[in-house]
């Protein structure tokens, strides 16, 4: 690490420089796991959170990873994974992700045992799996209703045991970009306020999701779809951005902790879902499949219900397990229990939970090579949740945690060969200088708008008129109001210095919040359908000619959409799937 100087209005301003071969931004599943396998495989690797290390949103991730191991049904296999994952992504998923994270499942599930991830096991000492929404096979690997919490820790274990350089709290502002490759990020270290230049052969975006966009969401407050902004401001290519996923059970009271995620985990050890009626609607709803149909099909039924005024006083429903009695929940769901008793004060083995659905994952992101996880841009990859494809119209539970598994080791396996054979590009004075000169404008803006009030709008905006079910008006309106809040956004500033300032903070969030929110809004308009995850009232029924992925672009100062056809499956692979309109 070297200080270097840089002059900004006139005034020397210092920056740190920090080189590696691969740069992952992002430290929770596809971060960790991007980075195991670019250190393994000799690259230099520097991973830089805006949290800290061991907080990312992954740790939300409760009920298990879905991975045909077949420990409890033997019937399983990548197979029936694979034709439930095309499926229920209503045939727009691209069917050779499908394909890798269906077959590599299992071996990533293994070799994080390997790294001493502690499963629930079955009664012969296997690997535990438990029912989920529209899988064929019980198939989630699961450590009680913590999983997401165990993988944390184990990856984390492994990156503390290699020499790679984890700078926790640092914000990434700009990537730069060099004859259309990578050359390096700037970032700010937020407890310090000081300016650090990335000098690398490639980045990995491994950011999360937006989920915080929305007013109620299950995300944690780092999910404001900063890897999104980033590609995209870098000449990326987005794709699918419409695909917005609500989970069925969000809490909903107190107000405090509303939205927070009640895990699929307790439909599938048995929970029933009731309206303030006390009856069970998913028999009408789904008779066959019931509390574990797909998550856009209960989500939707509960909207309906809530809709119709059979909800309870808090406009919700809701959810029971309380017939499998107090050991049983203690034993399979001891965080929901605990999250029950210590924030609304109900007993979940007496009484029943109150739920509804809570903007939950981000289908869409940043268009991806299946094989590499590479973007459009040479030198810049992308992982996780902030990547497009696997999932199409509408997630399965379980399968984002097997994607960020399968998919953070490729895309480091990926990087570090890329960076094997690459040098490191220089980074124009000038460029560096604009930057720093941007973010240095936001501070010390005694009459500067504050943020929060545009990310109150965007919330607002969002989740009124970009909901579980909408229209073209609505969506039209929401564009206008976005399009009204990024002129007034030139004006955000927080006083006080660059140095441990929240509120600068989300100064830098705002811009990429919008251009986020701008893509699912277009992207909603444009697909005139009902689709999986994407509802509308005005377009009730799926249509054959929207069997295809709407790709968002930056043209200049404006963004651009164009449709392209789903890549077409082999005929060895059609023949897994059960064909509807493919």
């Amino acid at each position: 690490m070297k200080t270097e100087n840089s002059k900004v209005n006139g005034i020397q301003k210092k920056y740190e420089t920090v080189s590696s071969d691969v740069l992952i931004i992002g430290a929770g599943g596809a971060g960790l796991r991007a980075a195991i396998e670019a250190f393994d495989n000799e690259a230099s690797v520097v991973v830089v959170s805006k949290s800290l290390l061991g907080k990312a949103h992954t740790v939300m991730a409760e009920g298990g990873i879905a991975a045909s191991v077949a420990n409890v049904d033997s019937k399983d296999n990548w197979k029936v994974h694979f034709s439930d994952t095309i499926v229920e992504g209503v045939y727009i998923g691209n069917w050779r992700m499908a394909e890798i994270m269906t077959k590599e499942a299992p071996d990533r599930v293994y070799e994080l045992e390997r790294y001493g991830a502690l499963f629930d096991r079955t009664p012969d000492g296997k690997i535990m799996q438990r029912a989920f929404g529209a899988h064929t096979y019980r198939r989630l690997c699961h450590v009680g209703d913590k999983t997401g919490l165990e993988l944390i820790r184990t990856l984390e274990d492994q990156i503390l045991h290699r020499d790679v350089n984890v700078m926790d709290e640092v914000f990434i502002t700009k990537l730069f970009i060099k004859n259309n490759s990578v050359s390096g990020a700037l970032g700010i270290r937020l407890r310090t306020g000081e300016i650090i230049l990335f000098r690398t052969k490639t980045v990995i975006l491994c950011t999360g999701g937006a989920g915080r966009l929305y007013k109620v969401t299950s995300n944690s407050w780092e999910s404001t779809g900063d890897g999104i902004a980033l590609a995209y401001n870098a000449g990326a290519e987005l794709m699918d951005m419409e695909m917005i996923q609500f989970h069925p059970t969000g809490m909903v009271y107190p107000p405090g902790v509303k939205g927070l995620l009640v895990t699929e985990g307790i439909r599938g050890e048995g929970g029933i879902l009731l309206n303030a009626k006390g009856e069970r609607f998913m028999l009408r709803y789904s008779p066959e499949k019931k509390e574990l149909d797909a998550r856009d099909v209960v989500a939707r039924a509960i909207h309906s219900e809530i809709e119709a005024g059979r909800g309870t006083e808090h406009n919700a429903v809701y959810l029971d397990i309380s017939q499998k009695g107090a050991k049983f929940i203690h034993q399979k769901l001891p965080g929901m229990y605990s999250q029950f008793m210590d924030f609304a004060g109900v007993d979940i083995t007496k009484q029943p939970m109150e739920v509804a659905p809570t903007v939950h994952y981000q289908m869409g992101g940043i268009r991806v090579d299946p094989e590499t996880c590479r973007t459009n841009i040479k030198g810049l990859f992308a992982a996780g949740e902030v990547a497009s494809g696997l999932h199409g119209a509408n997630r399965l539970g379980g399968n984002s945690l097997a994607d960020i598994l399968v998919f953070g080791k490729r895309a480091g396996l990926a990087a570090a060969i890329y960076s094997s054979k690459t040098a490191l590009s220089s980074i124009s004075t000038e460029e560096i200088s604009k930057e720093i000169a941007r973010i240095n404008s936001f501070a010390n803006k005694k009459k500067g708008l504050n943020p929060q009030t545009i990310i109150k709008v965007i919330g607002e905006t969002m989740s009124e008129k970009v909901g579980i079910v909408r229209d073209g008006k609505d969506l039209g309106l929401a564009l206008t109001k976005i399009q009204a809040l990024r002129k007034k956004a030139k004006n955000v500033g927080v006083s006080g210095s660059l140095k441990f300032n929240p509120g600068l903070l989300s100064c830098l969030e705002v811009e990429g919040m919008l251009t986020t929110a701008e893509a699912i809004i277009r992207s909603a308009i444009a697909r005139k359908e009902s689709r999986g995850a994407h509802t509308r009232k005005d377009f009730p029924k799926k249509d054959p000619k929207f069997k295809k992925n709407i790709l968002s672009y930056k043209n200049g100062n404006s963004m651009k959409l164009k449709m392209v056809s789903v890549p077409s499956m082999p005929d060895r692979l059609k023949q897994l799937v059960k064909l509807e309109v493919y």
